[in-house]
């Protein structure tokens, strides 16, 4: 269905619709990762070391299904706002529909085969003792849960995809709310202690759900049944975005995995330690975090719309708005990094780990920022598997040798500092190449297998064959 209306992000300041997208969207996001520092806090106060410790293992795990997610979503949002970058409704709908079934189908998969594995997973992470009781218990509650957490986040997208970010902020927002508000609830008036926290986790998903539903369904009523030969025929689109962006998203957990059995050499004290600062780090740079997402809409409406300009300017725009972001974090956090520690009881080990991310760590964002920023170009300019090569560089080149000789010279001190580094070689090269090749976008445009759309006019800067370069 045509439209004589451009999209959202095809006009307009697109540093105003950077800021707007990431701030809107790390809102409801940042409230989810505050849900977790928050069970953090409260599962603290029961005093005992191995129970954070669980939660550091536990995580690491979630990671993975979160991960896989996370590629499914970056997939449905570059596909539906390029659809609607061309101005073709009818074909966004049927490809959202898709989206869901095919986010649907995955998550029931993984909760089949990772039920069962849940315990060895443990194990290979080095858990062992209360700890690996207390996290094998909230996994088993938790992981069941996945295929809700994958149509929550697949209708976020939806709604970034359509630029109502708004909204995608209020349905996670009410999400963590609502795990906010049956934590305490759970953990400590029922005496659930660390199933609670997860019992409270599942009620999040089913929130995020619903208010997704109501919002991609009833307000917006994007989804479009399609025939069995268009399902088919946008299963193959919809899966070359997304095998390369699970695969990049898995380099993270996996990353982290590594980094969690080397700490884990060091005890208890250093995964608690890890495991705060695995919190810490998403409510701290949650900004970060939703920037990848956030932009992802507006390069693939700008593509779909063939404003190769404002491509360009869109990864500018995100690198110095990270930038700046991330400098005035990195200060508060080292300002307060003494009463951080104290929030959480923590001491020797744990304590240090805490104090050296704020102090040193922090800055690396800087970098894992322009990564994140060159994988949404990636991402949605049709260059996935540059995204995955990046970040699974990261993940092992960037990681194993640095965590190693950290770990040999510092501890597990030494091992935050190491995976810092690897992450600030790999998001200068990310950074360095996306640039190039946004450059050889503007210079030779690619086939984004759509007609021209309605609103182009004759005097576009385009009709004219000129081009913006980064």
């Amino acid at each position: 269905m045509a439209t004589s209306t451009p999209p959202k992000f095809v006009s307009g300041s697109i540093m105003r619709h950077v800021s707007v997208m990431t701030f809107t969207g790390s809102i409801g996001l940042v409230a989810i990762f505050v849900v977790d520092l928050a069970d953090m806090f409260f599962l603290s106060l029961l005093g005992e070391v191995a129970i954070a410790a669980a939660i550091g293992y536990a995580g690491t795990i979630l990671f993975f299904a979160t991960s896989i997610c996370i590629g499914i979503s970056i997939a449905t949002g570059a596909l539906v706002s390029r659809a609607l970058g061309a101005g073709d409704e009818k074909r966004a709908g049927t490809i959202a529909t898709t989206s869901l079934l095919f986010m649907l189908v995955a998550t029931i998969i993984i909760v089949v085969v990772a039920l069962p594995l849940l315990p060895r997973f443990l194990t290979l992470l080095g858990a062992k003792g209360e700890a690996f009781d207390l996290a094998l218990s909230y996994l088993q509650i938790v992981v069941v849960a996945t295929p809700l957490l994958g149509l929550g986040m697949c209708s976020g997208a939806l709604l970034r995809a359509v630029g109502d970010a708004k909204r995608a902020m209020y349905v996670t927002l009410s999400g963590g709310v609502v795990n906010a508000i049956l934590d305490p609830i759970f953990i400590f008036g029922l005496d659930l202690g660390v199933d609670g926290a997860a019992y409270a986790s599942v009620a999040s998903r089913f929130t995020l759900v619903v208010l997704g539903y109501y919002g991609v369904v009833r307000v917006h009523q994007l989804l479009e049944r399609p025939s069995t030969g268009e399902f088919f025929r946008h299963l193959p689109s919809l899966s070359k975005i997304a095998a390369p962006a699970i695969a990049t998203n898995l380099a993270t957990p996996a990353g982290n995995a590594y980094v969690t059995g080397a700490i884990a050499n060091f005890g208890d004290g250093a995964v608690a330690g890890w495991a705060i600062v695995g919190r810490l780090i998403p409510v701290a740079f949650g900004v970060v975090f939703a920037l990848s997402g956030a932009v992802g809409p507006i390069f693939g409406q700008n593509l779909g719309a063939q404003r190769y300009d404002r491509v360009a300017d869109t990864f500018r725009a995100s690198l110095i708005f990270c930038s700046a972001y991330v400098i005035v974090v990195w200060t508060a956090l080292f300002l307060f990094q003494d009463v951080i520690a104290s929030a959480f009881q923590v001491e020797g080990e744990a304590a240090a780990m805490v104090g050296l991310f704020c102090t040193v760590v922090a800055g690396a964002f800087l970098f894992n920022g322009a990564l994140f920023v060159s994988n949404a170009a990636f991402n949605n300019l049709g260059r996935p598997l540059y995204s995955t090569a990046f970040n699974w560089g990261k993940a092992t080149i960037g990681t194993i040798p640095f965590v190693y000789f950290g770990a040999q010279i510092g501890g597990a001190g030494g091992i935050l500092v190491g995976q810092a580094m690897g992450a600030a070689v790999f998001g200068v090269l990310a950074g360095v190449m996306c640039s190039r090749f946004i450059y050889r976008v503007n210079a030779t445009p690619p086939d984004v297998e759509k007609p021209a759309p309605v609103w182009r006019s004759a005097a576009s800067p385009l009709s004219s064959g000129k081009s913006a370069s980064v």
